[in-house]
């Protein structure tokens, strides 16, 4: 995957001193001017950002970074707020849209459980492959709690398809295959 380059500009006002990003004195930086402006790779918070400016803005300036709304918007966005966390020497911690851990795992289980339902399998089969032939109990299958959340779970996938969220799930994120 190629790393994001995100559009930065000159802002109309001056910057508070700790929000100065000084090009011509980044340490550890490059920056170089090609036809179509210049080009900085500027190593922040432990990673390298690259950013492109039409013109390198004066000292003291706040910068701006241009998020144009494409198909790369979701990228730039996620490289913009990767770059303004870096540069307040913060920690980058869960992307805001990120899917908690149990959800992403109740919901991988569903499309699971939808596959297994598709293919004729019973619920006790279904639960089965999804929890294990031990914890299926011989006796008392129709009061079992993992046969009510298997059927939970199947009923939840079968709406994720009706969604259309394998089609989500199969695509790069924020891009269309045509």
């Amino acid at each position: 995957m190629l790393p994001t380059v995100l559009s930065v500009r000159a802002a109309n006002c001056l910057a508070p001193k700790t929000y100065q990003l000084d090009f011509d004195n980044l340490p550890g930086s490059e920056l170089r001017r090609a036809a179509d402006g210049w080009h900085a790779i500027v190593p922040l918070g432990g990673t390298k950002h690259r950013l492109w400016l039409r013109e390198l803005p004066a000292s003291g300036y706040a910068v701006l970074v241009d998020l144009p709304l494409d198909a790369d918007f979701e990228l730039r966005l996620g490289a913009a707020r990767r770059f303004w966390l870096a540069f307040e020497r913060r920690a980058l911690g869960m992307p805001p849209l990120a899917l908690p851990a149990l959800k992403q795992r109740r919901l991988i289980l569903a499309l699971r459980a939808v596959d297994g339902w598709q293919e004729g399998n019973s619920y006790r089969q279904i639960a089965q492959g999804l929890f294990g032939i031990r914890r299926i109990a011989e006796r008392g299958w129709k009061t079992d709690d993992l046969r009510s959340r298997t059927i939970r779970l199947v009923k939840l996938g079968r709406r994720l398809m009706r969604l259309r969220w394998r089609a989500l799930l199969t695509k790069r994120r924020g891009r269309d295959d045509k």
